[in-house]
Order: C-alpha cells, then structure tokens, then sequence
C-alpha cells in the first residue's frame, strides 16, 4: 500500500506528457507555416499566369478589332484559317476546330500565340454567330430615311466570338491559367 502512494516520479511522467503535448503542437505549426508558404507560392504563380493571360485576351480582341491583321509580337501560324473563323459563322466551318482544348505541342489547336515575358500565351476562336447587321456596315448611320422621335435605333452587332486562351509558363507547364471570353465585334 505505501508503494501505491508513493508519488516518486510523478514529476517526471508529467513533464513527459506536458513535452509530448509541446512536440506535438510545435510539429503541427512548423506543417501549417510551411503548407501556408507552399499555398502562398502557389497563388503567386497562378495570379502571374492570370495576368499574363489577360495580357493575352487583349492581344486576341486586338487581333480581331484588326480583322486578322497581327501584330509584330503576335505568331499566327496559318493566316487563312483565322480569317474564316473571323468572317464565316461556325456553322459555315468546313474541317475547322472548334473544340475549346489547346495542346501547346500541336499548333493546329489554336490561332495565334503571343510570348510574355517567361509565359506563352495561346489563343483560339472557338466559335462565330452572325450577329444583326453582317460584317458589311456600310450603311450605318447613312440612312435614307431620318430618325423620327419615337423610332428605336438597333444597335449594330456584326459578329460575336467565343475565344479560349490558355497561359502557361516557359520554364514549368503547371504554372497555367484558361480564360473563355466571349467578345462582340
């Protein structure tokens, strides 16, 4: 009976299980510091892919405000299919792609690329619709009857697109973001 009471080491054990519980807490703040650095690098790299993607999607709506016609800085590797994705409703598509996957290995999955900085940026019109008034405007504005007070003007829509880009990083393929945009010209 005097074993059983006998309290010789009892501050050992409980500095063992207060270091234990110490260990413990100490390992799981060292994985949430590192895991939130990792998610943090993360972001970094996505949101940079993001903006060059937009850097993209304002080369493409020029590309297309041009009707075609590339800039210096932009790579169109064939010139005729663009114009026909440009000018031809996709129902008028013979033996085009539509589909909205790039593969940057195959240049025939997209219309135009553009380098920025260490990101390359894909673009491709995946879809045309005829909009109101066709691709001639020639009579816009130019009228032969004028404007009565209760007429109501219809607003011109030549074409809209359905454009996918893909941005993805030179130097590491996971570093990519995808855009769809639909644009009306």
């Amino acid at each position: 009976m005097k074993t059983l009471r006998n309290e010789k080491g009892f501050a050992l054990v409980f500095v063992l299980i207060l270091a234990a519980i110490a260990l413990v807490m100490t390992l799981s703040m060292l994985f949430m510091v590192s895991r939130g650095s990792y998610v943090s690098g993360q972001q970094k790299r996505y949101r940079t892919a993001v903006e060059a993607g937009r850097g993209g999607v304002d080369s493409m709506l020029q590309l297309v405000s041009n009707r075609g016609v590339a800039a210096t800085y932009m790579t169109v590797d064939n010139q005729a299919i663009l114009d026909a994705k440009l000018n031809t409703p996709t129902s008028g598509w013979i033996g085009l792609d539509n589909t909205v996957t790039i593969n940057p290995v195959l240049p025939s999955t997209y219309d135009m690329r553009v380098d920025l900085g260490v990101y390359r940026v894909y673009s491709k019109i995946v879809d045309t619709v005829q909009g109101n008034s066709g691709s001639a405007e020639v009579l816009l504005n130019k009228g032969v009857v004028s404007l009565s007070p209760g007429e109501v003007v219809v607003v011109s829509i030549p074409y809209l697109y359905t454009i996918e880009i893909l941005s993805q990083s030179s130097t590491n393929s996971t570093e990519r973001a995808k855009f769809s945009v639909l644009y009306q010209y």
